[in-house]
């Protein structure tokens, strides 16, 4: 059967919903359970309930989570690339406050995340929680790395083939002996997470699990060619023998359920971030779901495969009884990769941005607006839709509003409480917002209002690099952005340029709080 306890999981009483709204607010724990699931690479239009005229790939287990609670249409990541926007997820701050002023954490990289630094785990900690993290991490680590380490890791060398594994010599092997024997700090587990399991980036080295801050085995091979064919391995490096790429997101998906299991046992809160692997590469697609889509693309299988795993999920908060004091948050990092075959799609009638343009790396819309659904029973009402802009940096506070909480000064800048949308209220809980292209392009939010501080895309996708210096949008009237309307307006441009330089100027975008009388 495609995915762990998938057919049950689709069999669930369709009363779940109303059996979750009846749930007096009361009736709650004060510290419910948080299951943060972030996709990777999914793209707006890829779920079914968020592109329902465009989008040809069933994903019911996402849908029903929406059917379940509130889905937000207008909500964002920090940028359209992966490592910025998972930082900005787990603390509350604006990626572009750190060193990161474009692209991704880089191979071998050492963290991003400050040792300092408050994120959802540690807040968590503070209030009693088990906390783990399972799946890709991509924010690096401080690798046990010598001086003339780093030309034994397998990288290709500029004008040189692959290296596969007939090239592994002793020499290698002596260094990975030596390096992945020892602990590896600055992970998960030194930003707030009790536990890790996962494979820091898929489609990276080291081709391994990673458990806490030690590998799973010593890496003493190289990946075979087959491997870095079709969209599957992209950086030659360290691997297990035997490594199977299909493998991992099943992996993920029972360290999942395990954790469910046995912490929902225990009178311990937890919170689990589950930042899958999938959709992106490598699409690694397991056989049940291979063709699954219809759509010749098996980064649409994938999808589907994704969702499923979802299912699995949200099937064993459910089986465990602790779905009426569980709060779920699903979404995405940035928008769908073009790469992987967005123009066929296209053709085949599915638009992975739905009505939005571009894709992931891009500043436009469809490279960081993403799917953001929120279940929590007794608060969120099912089958709600709240069109109110709102940002991943919100998880921070919203965490902190629903422990009773103050954040201090030092952590969660650019975090405002979702809890009143969540209350079914309608008052804007934030006027401005801004996400990033890949390349560091920046854009602000004012309202209906958005401007882009360059030309083009600030990503992959070409046009509108010989046009206006800045682009302003009416996305309630232009949400495709076709419309530039910075020549016709320049006070609006003026203004938002002004706030833009001055949340820069800041340091922060939430308010500090008042001292303590």
């Amino acid at each position: 059967m495609p995915g762990r306890d998938a057919a049950r999981s689709l069999a669930l009483p369709a009363t779940l919903a109303l059996l979750v709204c009846l749930v007096p607010a009361t009736a709650l724990a004060e510290r419910p359970n948080v299951v943060v699931i972030y996709a990777d690479d999914l793209g707006y239009g890829d779920v079914q309930c968020y592109n329902p005229d465009r989008g040809r790939i069933p994903t019911p287990h996402i849908d029903r989570l929406a059917a379940e609670g509130m889905r937000f249409t207008d909500a964002h990541s920090s940028s359209g690339v992966c490592s910025p926007s998972r930082y900005t997820l787990l603390t509350g701050r604006y990626h572009w406050r750190t060193r990161l002023k474009a692209g991704i954490v880089g191979l071998w990289e050492r963290p991003l995340i400050e040792p300092e630094r408050l994120t959802i785990a540690g807040l968590a900690k503070q209030h009693g929680y088990r906390t783990a993290a399972i799946g890709k991490w991509h924010l690096g680590w401080n690798w046990p790395l010598e001086p003339g380490d780093r030309p034994l890791l397998g990288q290709v060398e500029k004008g040189k083939p692959r290296p596969g594994p007939e090239d592994v010599t002793e020499a290698h092997r002596a260094a990975w002996q030596r390096i992945f024997s020892e602990p590896i700090p600055g992970g998960p587990t030194a930003c707030g997470f009790d536990s890790y399991f996962g494979t820091d980036v898929p489609n990276w080295p080291p081709y391994c699990f990673i458990e806490n801050d030690r590998t799973v085995g010593i890496p003493a091979t190289l990946l075979p060619a087959a491997d870095f064919q079709n969209h599957r391995a992209s950086q030659q490096g360290p691997a297990l023998a035997g490594w199977r790429l299909e493998a991992v997101l099943p992996a993920l998906r029972d360290r999942a359920v395990t954790f469910i299991e046995e912490a929902a046992q225990q009178p311990a809160p937890f919170l689990l971030y589950l930042p899958l692997t999938s959709p992106h590469t490598p699409l690694a697609v397991n056989e049940p779901w291979q063709g699954k889509s219809g759509l010749d693309n098996a980064c649409a299988d994938l999808v589907m495969e994704t969702d499923a795993v979802v299912g699995d999920v949200l099937a064993a908060i459910e089986r465990t009884g602790v779905a009426g004091k569980t709060l779920v948050v699903f979404t995405s990092d940035n928008g769908f990769a073009p790469y992987v075959g967005a123009a066929e799609l296209e053709k085949r009638g599915h638009f992975p941005s739905g009505p939005l343009r571009g894709y992931k790396s891009d500043v436009w819309e469809g490279g960081h607006r993403v799917a953001f659904v929120v279940r929590y029973p007794g608060v969120a009402r099912p089958g709600s839709v709240c069109d109110a802009l709102v940002h991943q940096a919100d998880l921070t506070a919203t965490l902190a509003d629903v422990l009773g909480a103050t954040l201090p000064a030092t952590a969660g800048e650019d975090s405002v409480s979702l809890l009143p949308l969540l209350r079914g209220g309608t008052a804007p809980v934030r006027r401005h917002a801004v996400s990033c292209s890949a390349r560091g392009l920046p854009s602000i939010r004012d309202g209906r209002w958005k401007l882009i501080l360059g030309r083009g895309s600030g990503g992959w996708t070409k046009g509108g690099d010989d046009g206006p210096a800045v682009q302003l949008y009416d996305l309630a009237a232009d949400l495709g952005e076709r419309r530039n309307l910075a020549g016709a307006q320049p006070e609006r441009v003026a203004a938002m340029k002004a706030a833009y330089e001055a949340l820069v100027t800041a340091g922060r975008s939430r308010p500090k709080d008042p001292p303590a009388e």
